[in-house]
């Protein structure tokens, strides 16, 4: 069955958010996220190469990447990301090639441009979640991976009513308190670049938000061959 989101969320409402949260935003949520960043991160760095993080914020998880990795980061946010641009400067942090004012559902990149993409805590706050899915896909290279930390929503049942009634609240955070799986499941299903899931594991906070590995195929003759068995839930 079709998944829909009950809930409508702008590009500007996110931005103007965002703005808001930059002054305090690694004071608020710098230790709520510091595991779930970090496993992002370290399973980014298990590819490596040119890796592409979307929503990069105030850049608190760029002193994470080890020295060979090659970062670009994009956030919708001027003001996320000059908190970012200042914490590559004091930290000297060389292996960050560009931090850009960019529309996760509209990425300037060309096709197969990066090893990794990975955005923590984005795909829950974009308008249209299946378009950024896309363009996370579109941009990777056959055999790479999209690493995500996202929030991960009920399908059904009391946890998802409580989910819509907490949703006004969550928007003053910027994000969707509801996010069901069915949503990747829909996406992967649609998605003409052979993506499965590798990996989906609960991580800190309370187990609310999942590390989610996606593979693009390394060709699409390979798909129908290709099992999916080593994804965990």
């Amino acid at each position: 069955m079709e998944q829909k989101l009950t809930t409508d969320i702008s590009k500007q409402a996110v931005e103007r958010v965002y703005g808001r949260w930059a002054p305090i935003y690694d004071l608020v949520f710098g230790a709520v996220f510091e595991r779930g960043r970090r496993a992002v991160v370290a399973a980014s760095e298990r590819i490596g190469g040119r890796i592409l993080e979307v929503g990069v914020g105030t850049g608190i998880s760029l002193p994470y990447y080890s020295e060979s990795s090659r970062i670009v980061g994009i956030d919708l946010s001027e003001a996320m990301l000059q908190k970012a641009r200042e914490r590559v400067a004091e930290l000297n942090l060389q292996n960050v090639d560009r931090l850009d004012v960019m529309d996760a559902e509209h990425l300037d990149f060309q096709d197969d441009s990066f090893d990794v993409v990975v955005a923590t805590c984005v795909v829950n706050t974009v308008p249209n979640p299946e378009t950024a899915l896309e363009e996370f896909a579109r941009v990777l290279k056959p055999g790479g991976e999209i690493i995500l930390l996202n929030r991960v929503g009920a399908d059904s049942g009391p946890r998802l009513v409580f989910e819509r009634l907490f949703q006004p609240f969550a928007r003053m955070l910027g994000w969707r308190s509801e996010f069901p799986w069915g949503l990747f499941a829909q996406w992967m299903e649609n998605s003409p670049h052979g993506m499965r899931v590798i990996e989906r594991r609960p991580v800190p906070p309370f187990g609310h938000f999942s590390l989610i590995r996606f593979g693009k195929a390394a060709s699409i003759d390979r798909v129908a061959v290709e099992p999916v068995l080593s994804a965990s839930h």
